[in-house]
């Protein structure tokens, strides 16, 4: 029986390889995206520690997570609609003898043959492409200059085996559907929309939607930062997305009757093929959903972050000069600042230093000097939560909530430049924020720290800059430091953005123009009873034209209410870490990609119609 189950599993494949090729597509781009980055981690993990290490390798997780989620994302929506289409099929191999367990094994038999196929497509391409993406990454800016990759084995080891466990997982709820098939379906000749909300399918978009709500809550509660984090605002809303994709058929109904209500008087066939065919009607829609909800999310989120930092960085700096001094004569430049009438100066140095936690390890942050703890809160408006840092000395620091909830007078531990480790009592609680604040110090715990900044406050400007001349450093205004140092509209972050947010598309696009075709193909007797009623072949096709645009926005609202529903959690996260909360709506991002779906979508569901009525009407019928 398993060697007749094989011979059904390839001969399907086969037979339905225009249907499969969509999930094909995707699949092997995905495993070749995970072949190659995992190589760049790989090698970015030689790289010598510091920001560019990092921001590289944060780079290419996220770029590996989107890639793993929207192949799998594409592979279950294709499965779902695949296994609807083929309830005839299915009853008349039940008809013929087979059992549910043998429907269900031959379906993932299939779906395990689609991934070894798409993995050594993957990861051939994956091979061929990783030179290539490290090239990409240095041009952009996004990797150190002469970044490349070695040539392991482990990361195509790796990528080959995701291919099958991404198909059989998309396909495991189909295939169980599939086996639920009775065989009396076989003499039905009706449509697929029956039951398109299945318990199972309700059970997990709540089970979906419970983990979304639960993981805020917890963050909420606990670290509301932690949604701020790139890792959490990327990966975090896909449990939102795919809860919201499985409820698509169900969302997709009051949507459809809001856009084709009296006020737009949409013609009535329009209306009633969308009402009237939910399933394809939500297989149309996902991949819409998921291309707005990433741009959404992907653009939005990072934006108002950075939106919020550079808000919170105009609040917090109060000097109206601030100068960068040379390698040498900082001091002397400090001392001459200080000679002006009514001017407060507060040189400050980076030091590098740890803060030991209280399980013993030592987390690296970014601490700074101060020699006047009194200059520094005139010049600075230090988030102050408890304490006093106008307190702080040789035997205190001031350091933020983040770092344990410390509590004014508390001892901690910290590892200085030179590894010198320190107990230090704390003399000031400052807010969190949006994270990233730095630990305050005097100059006795800095060794070796040169100034690196002045902040002036009350001096004349024009003395202030011509000292600033004599001794070789470098003036600025506040707002300039400000659009050189917070800038709200980073380049960097907008590459980054683009680079995941390309490759995201690419996968919806190529699953959306699949399911616009094979959606259309399957009401080729749907056409001809149209035709045969009177309607013309132009018609028709105005008719799948109208249909399909009604579909992608209904897509398109699913994908903003996701959207907008992350947003709405950070800047809740935002309120509760007393951040400045300028949230960030990315208007242009989702309507530019809504467009593009629509691009996509609407011409290939037209050349699928054009196709489809083909011949005489009473053929097709």
């Amino acid at each position: 029986m398993t060697t007749a189950l094989t011979r059904i599993a390839v001969r399907s494949l086969h037979a339905g390889r225009t249907a499969l090729l969509g999930a094909f597509t995707a699949l092997a781009l995905g495993v070749a995206l995970i072949a190659a980055t995992l190589s760049g981690l790989a090698a970015a993990v030689g790289l010598p520690p510091g920001e560019d290490r990092t921001a590289l390798i944060a780079q290419l997780g996220t770029t590996c997570g989107v890639s793993l989620f929207t192949a799998g994302f594409v592979v279950a929506s294709t499965a779902s609609y695949g296994i609807a289409r083929r309830r005839r099929e299915f009853g008349l191999l039940r008809l013929a003898g087979a059992t549910r367990g043998q429907l269900t094994r031959t379906v993932l038999l299939e779906s395990g043959l689609l991934g070894l196929l798409a993995a050594a497509t993957g990861c051939a391409l994956g091979r061929a492409a990783t030179p290539a993406l490290a090239h990409a990454l240095g041009a952009a800016g996004l990797a150190p200059a002469g970044f490349r990759t070695g040539t392991p084995g482990w990361p195509s080891a790796t990528a080959f085996c995701t291919g099958p466990l991404i198909a059989l997982a998309g396909t495991a709820v189909a295939a169980r559907r599939a086996g639920r098939v009775r065989p009396l379906e076989a003499l039905r000749e009706a449509d697929v929309d029956r039951g398109v909300m299945t318990a199972g399918r309700r059970l997990a978009a709540l089970a979906l939607l419970a983990g979304y709500a639960a993981v805020v809550a917890a963050a909420l509660v606990g670290d509301p930062a932690e949604l701020l984090h790139r890792k959490t605002y990327t990966l975090q809303p896909m449990l939102l997305i795919a809860a919201t994709a499985l409820l698509a058929p169900a969302l997709a109904r009051p949507l459809l009757r809001l856009l084709t209500g009296p006020a737009v008087r949409p013609p009535r066939l329009v209306r009633a093929a969308a009402l009237g065919g939910l399933r394809r009607t939500g297989a149309t829609a996902a991949p819409v959903l998921l291309a707005t909800a990433l741009a959404g999310t992907l653009v939005g989120a990072p934006a108002t972050v950075a939106a919020a930092r550079a808000a919170e960085a105009r609040a917090r700096t109060a000097a109206e000069l601030l100068l960068t001094p040379g390698a040498d004569g900082a001091d002397r430049l400090t001392a001459a600042l200080r000679a002006l009438p009514g001017a407060v100066v507060s040189p400050s140095a980076a030091t590098p230093l740890a803060v030991v936690e209280t399980d013993g390890t030592a987390v690296r942050a970014e601490g700074r000097a101060v020699a006047d703890p009194a200059a520094l809160t005139a010049t600075t408006r230090l988030p102050v939560a408890a304490g006093d840092p106008a307190a702080l000395d040789d035997d205190s620091v001031l350091l933020a909530a983040e770092w344990g909830d410390p509590r004014v007078g508390d001892r901690v531990r910290v590892v200085l430049a030179d590894g010198t480790r320190r107990e230090l009592r704390v003399a000031a609680v400052l807010r969190e924020g949006t994270g990233g604040n730095p630990v305050y110090v005097t100059p006795r715990n800095a060794p070796g720290a040169r100034t690196d900044r002045i902040d002036v406050l009350g001096a004349p400007a024009g003395a202030v800059t011509a000292l600033a001349r004599t001794h070789g450093a470098a003036a600025e205004t506040r707002a300039a430091w400000l659009a050189a140092h917070h800038p709200a509209d980073d380049p960097q972050r907008i590459r980054r953005i683009a680079a995941v947010l390309a490759l995201a598309l690419l996968y919806t696009a190529i699953a959306l123009a699949h399911t616009a075709l094979t959606t259309t193909t399957d009401r080729r007797r749907e056409f001809g009873l149209l035709r045969l009623a009177g309607a013309t072949r132009a018609r028709v096709l105005r008719l799948v034209a109208a249909e399909t645009l009604l579909v992608t926005a209904v897509g398109a609202l699913l994908g903003t209410a996701a959207t907008l529903t992350t947003l709405a959690t950070m800047d809740a996260a935002l309120h509760r870490a007393g951040a400045p909360v300028p949230l960030v709506l990315p208007w242009t991002a989702l309507a530019g990609t809504a467009l593009l779906c629509a691009l996509v979508a609407v011409p290939c569901a037209a050349l699928a119609a054009l196709r489809a009525t083909k011949g005489r009407a009473v053929e097709a019928s």
